[in-house]
C-alpha cells in the first residue's frame, strides 16, 4: 500500500506519524516533494490523508480510501468517487464550541472592548458596567443541529438559555424550515450558525431582516451560507448588536472589509477548530482508521460527499 499525506506535518509531528505508522506499506509525504512531483504521486497512492486540491483528482487516482483532515468538506460535493471517504468527524467541535461561545461571552461582556482599552492604557471603570449585557437567559437558535451545534446547545444550557436547532432533517430539530426560521427570529436574542457550505446563501438578507432588533449573530460555519452585505448593513444601522465571526465570505478578509474597524464585531479568523495537538489528534486519528481499513473493518467517520455529510 502506498500512503500519500497531503497534511503539511512539522518534523516533530511527522516523526509521531512515522513513530505509529504500521510497517510494510510505503508512506510519502507531500512536503517532502518537489512541487512538479506531488500530483503523480497522489495519483498513485492507494490511501490519501488530507485535502489536496480538487483538480488532481480530474486525471484519475488509485485511491482505495480517502481520510480527509477536516470536519467540513464542501468543496468536494462534485467529485464522482467509488471509494470510501471518512472525515475527521466530531474532532472539532468541542474547539469550536469554545470558540464561538468564548466569542459570544465577549461580546455580552465587552471584554474585546476592554482588551482595546487595555492596549491604550485607558480605564474607564464604572460607566462600562451599565452598558454590559448578559448571556443567561437569553433565547437561542442554532443553525444546525450536528456536531458543533449540539456542543453549543450543552454549553449554552449551562446559561439557563432557552435554545431550539433549525435542521432541514432532524426530526428532534423544533424547526426544520427557512420560513418556521423566519417566524421565530423576531423573538430571538441570539442566532449561532453551524451550518456546512452545502447550505450555501441559507442565511439571507431576507432572514436576517426578520432578526429581532439587538440581537446577536454568531458564525461558526461557513461564511458562505450566511449574505454577508446584508449582515454588514444590519450592524450598521444597530438592528443587530453585534456579531461574533469566525467565518467569512472570503477568507482571509479582504483589508478593505468594514467587518474589520466594527466596534460590535468580533473576529476569530477562522481559528475555531484549533488546538495545540491539532495534527497529532489527525495522525491518532488516521492510524487509528488505518488499521481497520488494512483489517477489513468498518471505518469510521464515513461520509457522502454528494450530500455534505
Amino acid at each position: 500500500m502506498i500512503v500519500f499525506v497531503n497534511t503539511p506535518f512539522n518534523a516533530s509531528d511527522k516523526a509521531y506519524f512515522l513513530e505509529k505508522f504500521p510497517s510494510g506499506h510505503e508512506v510519502i509525504f507531500k512536503k517532502d516533494l518537489p512541487e512538479n512531483e506531488q500530483e503523480a504521486a497522489f495519483q498513485r497512492a492507494d490511501i490519501v490523508l488530507g485535502n489536496p486540491p480538487v483538480a488532481w483528482f480530474s486525471e484519475g487516482n488509485n485511491l482505495k480510501w480517502w481520510q480527509l483532515d477536516s470536519a467540513g468538506f464542501d468543496g468536494y460535493k462534485n467529485l464522482k468517487l467509488t471509494n470510501p471517504v471518512t472525515n475527521m468527524g466530531d474532532y472539532f467541535a468541542w474547539p469550536c464550541a469554545e470558540t464561538i461561545v468564548a466569542g459570544i461571552i465577549a461580546f455580552y461582556r465587552d471584554i474585546h472592548g476592554l482588551a482595546v482599552l487595555q492596549t491604550q492604557k485607558k480605564w474607564i471603570g464604572v460607566p462600562l458596567r451599565f452598558k454590559l449585557g448578559l448571556l443567561r437567559n437569553k433565547k437561542v437558535i442554532i443553525l444546525g443541529s450536528g456536531t458543533i451545534g449540539q456542543a453549543v446547545r450543552q454549553m449554552l444550557t449551562g446559561f439557563q438559555c432557552n435554545v431550539r436547532f433549525l435542521a432541514r432533517t432532524n426530526p428532534e430539530a423544533e424547526l426544520h424550515t427557512a420560513d418556521e426560521l423566519k417566524a421565530a427570529l423576531p423573538e430571538t436574542d441570539l442566532v449561532v450558525n453551524c451550518l456546512p457550505g452545502t447550505a450555501k446563501g441559507f442565511f439571507s438578507a431576507e432572514l436576517i431582516a426578520a432578526m429581532k432588533t439587538g440581537s446577536v449573530y454568531a458564525n461558526i460555519g461557513r461564511g458562505s451560507t450566511t449574505d454577508e452585505t446584508a449582515l454588514i448593513e444590519a450592524l450598521k444601522s444597530g438592528q443587530l448588536a453585534g456579531a461574533v465571526l469566525d467565518v467569512t465570505e472570503v477568507e482571509p478578509l479582504p483589508t478593505d472589509n468594514p467587518l474589520w474597524e466594527m466596534p460590535n464585531v468580533i473576529l476569530t479568523q477562522h481559528t475555531g477548530g484549533g488546538q495545540a495537538t491539532e495534527d497529532l489528534g489527525k495522525a491518532d486519528l488516521f492510524i487509528q482508521n488505518l488499521h481497520q481499513f488494512l483489517s477489513g473493518k468498518p471505518l469510521e467517520n464515513q461520509v457522502d460527499l454528494s450530500k455534505g455529510y
